[in-house]
């Protein structure tokens, strides 16, 4: 059986550079802002969908700023950890290391005692919109020209129509056809595309059974 060399590499660590802002330009703008200290504002929460880019800004921010206080998921934390929120938002406003957070909802809408939701609307709030397909579409075919291949709007759109959306989920499985179409010496065309999803599904199968 002809072996396929799709074992992935690693993700590139989440930066301000690589986040494809679309529609949150500003978010991003304020919060690579506030991890350079150059925000008046000491704290700014962020709220939106799986897949908006939460994670991935405040993950940028901890690396630029690692006295940040930085809280993802926060309709998820307990009490000690809401506490410890609350704590820092109050430390924040006095002049104390600046809080950065995030959650799926906005503040008024977290299930979280009332004076921390109260404090996380205290500083910036923005919603992080989604991408849309076009926006999705282009970073599909920069991915694919910066691996030297040529990815058409019709593969994209198909892509784009049978995968998960989020942009993580796109970029390794375009690693996986770069890597299917390298071991065939094939361009990457749509009956390709089709070959390769249909084997990945198969071998998936194949490791879920083992």
């Amino acid at each position: 059986m002809e072996q396929i060399p799709l074992e992935l590499s690693q993700a590139p660590q989440p930066t301000f550079d690589n986040f494809l802002a679309g529609a949150n330009a500003e978010a991003l703008a304020r919060v690579r802002a506030l991890a350079q200290g150059g925000l008046r504002e000491a704290i700014v929460y962020l709220w939106g969908a799986a897949g908006s880019g939460r994670s991935h800004l405040l993950r940028a921010a901890s690396r630029a700023d690692p006295a940040l206080v930085v809280a993802d998921d926060v309709e998820r934390l307990d009490a000690d950890a809401q506490q410890r929120l609350f704590v820092a938002i109050n430390a924040a406003r006095d002049g104390g290391a600046r809080v950065l957070a995030a959650g799926a909802a906005p503040p008024a809408q977290l299930a979280l005692r009332e004076d921390l939701r109260t404090r996380l609307a205290w500083g910036l709030v923005y919603h992080l919109k989604p991408l849309g397909d076009e926006e999705k579409k282009q970073h599909l075919r920069a991915e694919a020209a910066r691996r030297g291949l040529a990815l058409g709007e019709e593969v994209a759109g198909y892509l784009l129509a049978r995968l998960p959306r989020d942009l993580g989920h796109l970029s390794r499985m375009l690693e996986v056809l770069d890597r299917y179409a390298m071991a065939r010496q094939r361009p990457l065309t749509l009956p390709l595309v089709r070959e390769a999803l249909s084997w990945a599904e198969g071998k998936g199968r194949q490791d879920t059974a083992a």
